[in-house]
């Protein structure tokens, strides 16, 4: 199992970093909260979870423990894999995501793609008394340098598409952001929360 890694960031993405680790460059999968916050050429360290299958091993990056914690700790509810928990992470801040479940916030859970109303509650009625406590960080993470909205568009599009919606719901979304006027100017990064909470609504 492969805990943590540390290591320079050779490229950064919206949704996964690679970082080398002995000369050897690691694909991580992560949110787009903690790809932003990677700089290409700085040092990074990542909390991670290796999953392993058949024909791949697969390996995702957090921001900090707890949040690889609470990664693992839904995949134990039936139905939920390594990319759906991933969703949940991107679209929900581990803290937020932590009171939904402990909560019972059956409609914040479903704003997830692929969570519908059953899924929501089965995630509640096996983890409301168990889920991990989170601290505070691990919410936003600092931009990468300012990308022009028009370049960054279909990237956005592409990551919410590997996230889990369709290509028409992150067309839609994609472009009733770009149309906003916080949109003007605005970096990758921001792009893509902006048009998380716009298909969270």
């Amino acid at each position: 199992m492969i805990a943590s890694l540390t290591g320079e960031v050779l490229t950064a993405r919206l949704d996964s970093v690679v970082v080398e680790v002995g000369g050897v460059g690691l694909l991580v999968h992560t949110t787009p909260a903690t790809a932003a916050a990677a700089r290409p050429g700085e040092s990074t360290r990542l909390a991670t979870s290796l999953v392993v299958r058949e024909d791949s091993l697969t390996l995702f990056g957090f921001a900090d423990d707890d949040e690889r914690a609470l990664f693992e700790q839904v995949q134990t509810v039936s139905g939920v894999g390594p990319r759906l928990a991933l969703a949940m992470l991107a679209v929900h801040p581990p803290q937020q995501l932590a009171t939904a479940i402990a909560g019972g916030d059956v409609k914040a859970l479903t704003k997830v793609p692929g969570i519908g109303k059953k899924g929501a509650e089965r995630i509640v009625l096996e983890l409301r008394d168990k889920v991990v406590s989170v601290s505070g960080g691990g919410g936003e993470a600092a931009p990468q340098a300012v990308v022009p909205a028009t370049a960054g568009d279909d990237q956005v599009a592409e990551a919410l598409i590997g996230l889990g919606w369709s290509a028409k719901q992150a067309e839609d979304a994609v472009a009733k952001v770009a149309a906003r006027p916080e949109a003007e100017g605005a970096n990758t990064p921001t792009l893509l929360r902006l048009a998380l909470r716009e298909l969270g609504r």
